[in-house]
């Protein structure tokens, strides 16, 4: 930060999670609002963490802390002990955001559908929880939020959360909308400090079709909605003091070589699989010597000790895949937690990883051609397309877009009154929460990696 910016406080910061910005697309002119709250001298490339998936980035984002400090690196976990694989959990956990430790610090905070928000100490929060049977089919819609009631009241103004359009392949601005609405009901009636907001409507063009008119089209219906909500915040009686922060987690890669790591192990008899039930296979986790726990284009594989090697030698040489990351490999990486796996895949900038360990369609656990991210122990982008046989689709060729490597690079930029004059050319992906409670002014109990802007 400039010297006359970096003794500044901002009263109120909002931060606009727009997952899949790069500074390329305000540099081709495609997103004129963002661009107009943030000048250029306050543009940066986000150098994000590895793995660059959501929930890695998140939480770093969150707590100015790598995976290898904080433990998620990965959308999803697996449990060691039990053999079990849990994707896009709820819960928050013992988890500290700065959500959370700035409310204890006496700001008034809010977040919007980040991930394991269920249990946050945020004054005001929304995610997504409907209610399920224990087939987890969807039996009523419905959004854990704080207060209680808040949903409610949301729900008589703008309707239900709109989740067929969240995710899957109906996924489109509808929801982007909607939780820009919410937010601005919040700032109403709760006038936060620190908002937090996600924004997912990029993720949907960026991993269906990647760099494409398809996708130039979406990052303007993305702009004009922040357009929309940042002249809501200018018409209100604290834009003086306000600091607004884009950021995006990260950027795609054009991709066109789907890995089935799970398929190489099966086939080299490191993977067993078992009859679902419904005339389809699953995998059996507590017989398999070795599991790959795919996300994007990095996979974490599970293995006994004694088959380490084995895995090693049958992923190595798969096509797409450009680097296998033993414990040295983690450590420079910045992955090197428990939580990791044995080995971590990394693939080339054009391949991404598909959980499939079935050969033929028709083989199929029951629910790989459903919308089901819970049951499957893997990231599946099939999903945001429609199935022949189902709800989604079974062709991984239609994915044209992907992330995860350490050069998905996303955007950083800080608008609005009480925004710095400028900003670095880079910013690390870990130096948002520290640059944020500077900015606010608020002394939080966290310890940073980094230092602020």
């Amino acid at each position: 930060m400039s010297d006359a910016a970096s003794t500044a406080t901002a009263g109120r910061a909002i931060v606009l999670d727009v997952v899949g910005l790069e500074p390329g697309h305000l540099d081709r002119g495609l997103a004129p609002n963002i661009a107009d709250l943030v000048g250029e001298p306050a543009r940066a490339t986000l150098e994000p963490p590895f793995p660059s998936v959501t929930l890695p980035v998140q939480t770093t984002l969150a707590t100015g802390r790598s995976p290898a400090s904080h433990g998620d690196v990965s959308s999803g976990e697996y449990d060691r002990a039990n053999d079990a694989v849990a994707f896009w959990e709820r819960e928050r956990s013992d988890r500290d955001r700065l959500w959370e430790t700035a409310h204890e610090a006496g700001l008034a905070t809010g977040v919007f559908c980040f991930q394991h928000l269920i249990g946050t100490t945020a004054d005001v929060a929304l995610t997504p929880s409907p209610i399920e049977d224990e087939d987890n089919n969807i039996l009523e819609m419905n959004c854990w939020t704080n207060p209680d009631d808040f949903y409610d009241d949301l729900q008589e103004e703008l309707g239900h959360f709109p989740l067929h359009t969240y995710w899957g392949p109906g996924a489109n601005e509808e929801s982007s909308t909607w939780i820009l609405d919410a937010a601005s009901e919040a700032i109403e009636r709760y006038d936060p400090d620190l908002l937090w907001i996600y924004v997912p409507h990029l993720d949907y063009d960026g991993l269906r079709h990647g760099a494409s008119d398809e996708l130039d089209d979406a990052i303007g219906v993305v702009d004009a909605l922040v357009g929309e909500f940042i002249d809501g915040l200018r018409g209100d009686d604290r834009w003086h003091e306000t600091v607004v922060n884009v950021v995006s987690e990260y950027g795609f890669h054009d991709v066109d070589t789907p890995v089935f790591p799970n398929r190489a192990l099966r086939d080299a008899g490191l993977l067993s699989v078992m009859d679902d039930g419904e005339g389809g296979e699953e995998v059996d986790l507590q017989s398999s010597e070795a599991f790959a726990m795919v996300d994007h284009q990095v996979t974490h594989v599970y293995a006994d000790g004694n088959a380490i090697g084995d895995a090693h030698e049958v992923l190595a040489p798969l096509a797409g895949v450009e680097r296998v990351l033993g414990d040295e490999g983690k450590a420079e990486y910045g992955v090197d937690h428990p939580n990791a796996g044995d080995l971590v895949l990394v693939a080339e900038p054009s391949a991404w990883f598909q959980y499939y360990w079935w050969h033929e369609d028709g083989d199929a656990p029951y629910y790989a051609t459903d919308m089901d991210i819970h049951a499957k122990p893997g990231f599946d982008p099939c999903e945001l397309f429609f199935g022949d046989s189902g709800l989604a689709s079974l062709d991984p060729t239609l994915v044209g877009g992907s992330h995860g490597r350490t050069d998905c690079e996303g955007f950083y930029g800080l608008g609005g009154p009480a925004a710095p004059a400028s900003l670095p050319e880079r910013v690390d992906a870990r130096t948002v929460a520290p640059t944020l409670t500077e900015l606010l002014g608020v002394d939080v109990a966290m310890e940073f990696e980094l230092d602020p802007l």
